[in-house]
């Protein structure tokens, strides 16, 4: 079983920068593929970023790739979401999640959820 805890979400004016952070307990990380989904009023869970269970393979959705990005500190089990550039568009509930089958861009391959951080981006 893994647990994991999302933090480091909030408020940022549009073009800003936020660090969310997934701490996981119970397992260590190295041996999960992780990824970052959020979920905005009204609107289906979307993926965001994947790192591969060895950190040597990234994926990002469309509408964040060259702003954001997604690393993984083994020694410390936390897998990072650095976010740059930020827009409106990028409000939501950002989730992480593990995948003990490695990384997948879907959601339903997902074995392990936290429960979610805001992320919410003024004009």
């Amino acid at each position: 079983q893994v647990q994991l805890v999302e933090s480091g979400g909030g408020l940022v004016q549009a073009g800003g920068s936020l660090r969310l952070s997934c701490a996981a307990s119970g397992r260590t990380l190295s041996n999960y593929g992780m990824g970052w989904f959020r979920q905005a009023p009204g609107k289906e869970r979307e993926f965001v970023a994947a790192l591969s269970s060895n950190g040597g393979f990234t994926a990002y959705a469309d509408s964040v790739k060259g702003r954001f990005t997604i690393s993984r500190h083994n020694a410390e089990n936390i897998v990072y979401l650095q976010m740059n550039s930020l827009k409106p568009e990028d409000t939501a509930v950002y989730y992480c999640a593990a995948d003990r089958a490695d990384w997948d861009t879907r959601a339903s391959q997902y074995d392990y959820w936290g429960q979610g951080t805001q992320v919410t981006v003024s004009s």
